[in-house]
Order: C-alpha cells, then structure tokens, then sequence
C-alpha cells in the first residue's frame, strides 16, 4: 500500500510539472509580422514556426493585406491588445511605426525587427541583412560585368522600405568608384509582380542604351526575366546584365535561362528562426547580450547555382 501511495504521489508530481510546463509555454505567444504576402516570407514564416514549435510557445502568422505602413500600425496596436508576449515585425515604413512599436515595449511586450529595421523605434534588436554591404557587393558586381560603364537603372520595392534603400545606397557607394556608370532611374513597384513588369517594360523603352537593372526586391528579378523573354525585347538577352535579391524559383529559372547575371541570396528561414528564439530567450530572461545579428548573403550566379547553401 505504501508502493503505491508513493507512485500515485510521484504520478501527481509529474503531472503537476507537466501541467505547470504547458502553462507556461501557452502563456507565450509570438507573434511575427511580415511585410505582405510574398514568397520570401513563406520561407521567413518556414524558420519562425518551426522554432515555435519547438521551443513550445503559441505562434501566430499576421500578414498585412498591403504595404502601407498604417496597415502595419492597425496590425501591431491589435497585438498590443491582445497582450501577446513578443512580436517581430518586417517594417514597411520606418517612421510610421516607431511609435506603434515603442507603445508595445512600454506595456511590456518584446519587439524585434528583422528583415527590414525601425532603427529608432526602441526595438530590443535586429535580425537579417546589413543591406547597405549587400548592396555595396551587388554595386561592384555590376560594374564588374559592364566594364566600368554604362546606364543603369534600380527597380524597387515599397519606396519607404528601409530595407531597400540602404541596399540602393550601397549600390550607389560601390558605383561612386565608377564614374562612368550612370544610374538613370530608380522606380518603386510597391512589390507587386504585374507593377515590375510595367516599370521594366517602361524602363527598357524609354532608355534603348541600358546597360543593366538592379532588383532591389524579390519581384524585381522576376520581372525582368519575364520582360525579356518577351519578342519585343528578346535582342536584350545576354546584353543586359542584370543582378537581383532573394532566390525565387523564378529567379532562379531567370539565372539558369540566362536572364539574370547574379542574385544576393539572404537567409529568410534563418531570419525567422532566429527571431522567435530571441524573443522566447528576452521573454524567459535568457537572452544574455541582445545585439543586432547579420545573417548574411551570398551572391549566386549560373557557376554555383547548384551548391550554394541558404
């Protein structure tokens, strides 16, 4: 009898640590907000829920249905009501957010950006590409494939993209060296798909001397592939040279069809995983040193198209 009453109270024990470790994991929600829909954030929300799951703490996936940054405001101010535990958000427009954000810290909740940064919101940390040298090695990529010459033009996402335009300045750091590169435009596309193939189309009409465009977002490689595999301008292959973000399949295909030259590769999984792990170790007091982490990327062209890692 003694046996036994000693195994039920073991069994009561065990269950109450059990119960009491499910509590507290389901007392944490993470929850991760992208810019929009787009195929880069699969792979973000790939890395993010994932390490949810593993980590066990509820996770929720809150895609804006645009890229205005008031949608981004109305999506966080909703959060912070719904008192989750930590968000990680991919910023549209810096400035527009910072107050939402800070809002959020005061009451508690822990915020990283990751991606595309709110420098100035209080946000513990950010988590992605240090896209001014990403842009800096894609600058000196192009100028490498022109020979130190010609017009160029930048097609880009959400003008207001923090993101984007310190990749745009360092391409214009890297070209400074290039007197003899000129850049001719930079056009938004709101990262919308059909709106790329309109400013490119657009682009290589009204500057029949173009030498090379910049992707500057991951509906800018595409773009140009299809506009080119157009009859219309399909004497431009191989002529323009052309360098784009992030390994789409279709920018991959636009490589291995020989649309594209090059694409910076960044890290998107990685991007997710590690924003939920940092806000589940700032969450449990385990963070240690919070400081803001590079994840890198790789340029990949048609000679290592089959064996670079992510």
């Amino acid at each position: 009898m003694k046996t036994l009453i000693k195994t039920a109270r073991a069994a009561m024990v065990t269950l109450a640590l059990t119960a009491g470790t499910a509590a507290f994991a389901e007392d944490i929600t993470i929850a991760v907000v992208p810019k929009v829909a787009v195929p880069f954030f699969d792979d973000c929300n790939t890395g993010a829920q994932e390490a949810a799951e593993r980590l066990g703490v509820n996770y929720q996936w809150v895609v804006p249905q645009n890229t205005q940054g008031s949608t981004q405001v109305k999506i966080m101010e909703d959060l912070i009501a719904r008192n989750v535990s930590g968000i990680a958000i991919s910023v549209n427009e810096p400035k527009s957010v910072e107050g939402v954000i800070k809002q959020a810290m005061d009451a508690g909740i822990k915020v990283v950006t990751f991606d595309s940064d709110s420098a100035n919101s209080g946000r513990s940390m950010y988590i992605g590409t240090i896209n001014t040298e990403a842009g800096v090695t894609m600058g000196n990529s192009m100028a490498e494939a022109l020979g130190g010459k010609g017009k160029v033009a930048i097609v880009t996402g959400q003008l207001g993209a923090s993101n984007l335009n310190e990749r745009i300045d360092g391409v214009k750091k890297a070209l400074a060296a290039y007197p003899e590169i000129e850049i001719v435009a930079v056009e938004g596309t709101e990262d919308d798909l059909a709106k790329a193939v309109s400013v490119t189309e657009a682009l290589l009409r009204a500057n029949p001397d173009l030498a090379g465009i910049f992707g500057m977002s991951q509906v800018g490689g595409p773009a140009v592939a299809k506009v080119l595999a157009q009859k219309e301008f399909s004497d431009r292959k191989g002529v323009l040279k052309v360098f784009a973000f992030d390994d789409l399949p279709d920018t991959v295909k636009g490589v291995k069809d020989g649309f594209i030259d090059g694409i910076m590769v960044q890290r998107p999984v990685t991007m997710g995983r590690l924003a939920v792990e940092s806000l589940v170790a700032q969450i449990r007091g385990e963070a240690g040193e919070i400081k803001d982490i590079d994840t890198g990327v790789t340029v990949v062209n048609a000679s290592n198209l089959d064996s670079y890692t992510k």
